[in-house]
């Protein structure tokens, strides 16, 4: 008996099929895991009634402890004590270096390109440590809903690349969750304030959390949150503020040398607090006293703001490029929306609030509003809500493309196209009888493939030879909802096919975006100069390589002084082909033509006479009527 399909997959289930699912904010100094209960989104609370958890990992010899209990460890067993794993997902070990003594542990370098950290508990992955954290924060759900949940929406950076991306799910894979998406951290706030307040028009979401910041421009129209622009640092965040802070101490203290990693714990945990106090206060007082230093003194609010000024003018330049990217003024934002611990920095409120010239929102706890957007787009996904309410479009921050001949950047997806997306184009072969083509996956704004970024290589074989031009090689890029890409080539006449999924193990450091974003503005007349040049030296050789093709096997239909004539064109072109000057080598291959006009004529009559020897005219017009 066969079964009748009465409803579409995603539709609204009845109450007693209400499907567990939750929204998870993987923070780098705390996370949150909420859910939608009896319609109302709410962040969930632990045994004893706290709801943020400490993004702490601490790893013993017989097991592992997280959150605040490891927390408490920080200071006397750090190199145990895993804390700010978020700003190593999908990091070199050499992207960590760059970190310096920021980093109190010891990094196991065996040629491994995923960097691993030893401890007592054995040597651990970044993705490794942030799954205990999903972990427990799936544990708390599961006991506070009373039941298994079907699925999980996790937030990241809106720039986190491909690598982080990627590690994020690995991680939620290893703490056995279902995603049923990556959500950008600022779409996630949007969600919860457009749904919440009711608000449209374009708004800006500055979050500054506490190793990450993100900035982006969204328009929300009748439930439809589309990222303009987006922006941001996956290395800036509430911690650099402490670091700040933790330096002047030393230097206060008079203090010379590396400190050493208990030394750097309580530091970082005396600034945190320091910070914190001053997000209240006028001045707060400081007590260092350990065996290598001794030091008390104050802090006030006036010489912190001058301490992280650096890197508050850093963010507001980001969202100065956010803004010329979606090509909109200060002006055209309606709201601006604060997300994140760090915002609740008096200094950094002022500042954004001066640089967009308006109050920013600060109406929903800063900590949660991430994790609650992400809890009512899981309400969404799992089919416990009509998708028609609420439309999520983000984007991607860099174009997508392929090399072509002569090193040359196709792009075939757009910086700034929303995701998910399918983008297709047609491609085809450069040398007679070709049955493989190499397909090098790149990205980046530049014109040429050496100044983008190599993300895969694949081949596509096993077509049959063709002449060429003649095979139809359609490349697709397919980028899902999570941001992740996937490249696919198929030759259309034979049916080949290959693909690859992009998983780099480390990715684009925000330095590299910005670079390249900068980059692609300041040489475009260069970039735009160097192409042309480029495919006039491809299609130089095109040409050369089919004449020498077309002498060899027909060289006898010209006289002596024909070849000299085409010889001497020919050379005339190879010389120009080495120069740069584009115009010049389009005169040189239009000589050439010119004087290969006769001999082509000649080959193709020649080719005619060949295919109607032994038949007659008579017989073809007999053939096309019969069809």
């Amino acid at each position: 008996m066969a079964l009748l399909q009465i409803s579409e997959p995603g539709q609204s289930t009845e109450p007693h099929q209400h499907r567990l699912a939750v929204g998870i904010d993987l923070g780098t100094t705390n996370s949150l895991v909420a859910s939608v209960r009896s319609g109302e989104v709410q962040t969930l609370p632990d045994g004893d009634g706290n709801h943020l958890l400490p993004s702490v990992v601490r790893y013993l010899k017989d097991g592992v402890e997280v959150g605040a209990v490891a927390a408490q460890h920080a200071i006397v067993d750090p190199m145990n004590t895993i804390v700010s794993v978020k700003r190593f997902m999908g990091r070199g070990i050499s992207d960590l270096r760059l970190l310096g003594n920021k980093l109190p542990y010891h990094f196991v370098d065996e040629g491994m390109v995923v960097p691993r950290i030893h401890t007592s508990g054995g040597d651990v992955s970044a993705t490794e440590v942030s799954a205990e954290i999903l972990k427990a924060l799936k544990s708390r759900a599961v006991k506070t809903l009373g039941g298994e949940l079907q699925g999980a929406v996790i937030t990241v950076p809106a720039y986190f690349d491909e690598a982080q991306r990627q590690a994020t799910k690995d991680a939620a894979s290893l703490a056995g969750l279902n995603v049923l998406r990556l959500l950008n951290e600022p779409t996630a706030a949007a969600v919860a304030y457009g749904l919440d307040s009711g608000q449209e028009g374009v708004i800006a979401v500055y979050d500054l959390g506490g190793g990450t910041f993100d900035i982006s421009i969204l328009r929300l129209n009748h439930g439809v949150f589309e990222v303009l622009a987006t922006g941001g640092d996956s290395a800036l965040g509430g911690d650099d503020f402490d670091h700040a802070i933790a330096e002047w101490i030393l230097q206060q203290a008079g203090y010379q040398g590396d400190p050493d990693p208990s030394l750097v714990r309580l530091l970082m945990h005396a600034s945190r607090r320091a910070k914190e106090d001053l997000s209240v206060k006028a001045e707060t007082e400081i007590s260092i006293d350990t065996d290598e230093i001794q030091w008390h003194g104050a802090l006030s609010c006036d010489q912190m703001n001058r301490l992280i000024e650096p890197l508050v003018r850093k963010t507001l330049m980001s969202c100065r490029r956010a803004l010329r990217d979606a090509d909109i003024n200060n002006e055209d934002i309606s709201e601006v929306v604060m997300v994140g611990g760090s915002t609740r920095v008096p200094h950094v409120r002022n500042k954004v609030g001066e640089f967009f010239e308006c109050e920013p929102l600060v109406s929903i706890d800063p900590d949660k509003v991430v994790a609650i957007g992400a809890a009512l787009q899981a309400d969404v996904l799992v089919g416990n809500k009509s998708d028609e309410d609420m439309l999520l479009l983000d984007i991607i921050p860099l174009s997508l493309g392929i090399e072509t001949m002569g090193g040359l950047s196709e792009k075939i997806i757009q910086r700034n196209t929303p995701i998910p997306v399918s983008r297709a184009q047609d491609f085809t072969t450069y040398k007679d009888g070709q049955t493989a083509m190499a397909v090098h996956v790149v990205q980046g704004e530049r014109e040429l493939v050496s100044d983008c970024r190599s993300l895969a290589h694949f081949e596509l074989r096993g077509f049959p030879p063709q002449v060429a031009g003649a095979p139809r090689i359609r490349v697709t890029f397919q980028v899902d909802a999570d941001g992740l890409l996937s490249v696919h080539a198929r030759e259309e006449n034979s049916g080949t096919e290959a693909s690859v999924d992009v998983k780099p193990s480390y990715g684009l450091t925000d330095d590299e975006i910005e670079t390249m974003l900068r980059a692609s503005m300041e040489h475009a007349e260069e970039d735009m100069r160097a192409r042309t040049l480029r495919e006039e030296q491809v299609e130089a050789e095109r040409v050369v390589e089919a004449l020498d093709s077309a002498i060899k096997a027909d060289g006898e239909l010209l006289t002596e002084d024909e070849l000299n004539s085409i010889s001497a064109r020919r050379e005339q072109l190879v010389e120009a082909k080495t120069g740069d000057d584009p115009a010049l080598i389009k005169q040189a291959i239009s000589e050439l033509e010119t004087a290969c006009e006769d001999f082509v004529a000649r080959r193709m009559n020649t080719s005619i006479r060949k295919a109607m020897k032994g038949h007659s005219i008579g017989e073809y017009a007999t053939e096309d009527e019969s069809k």
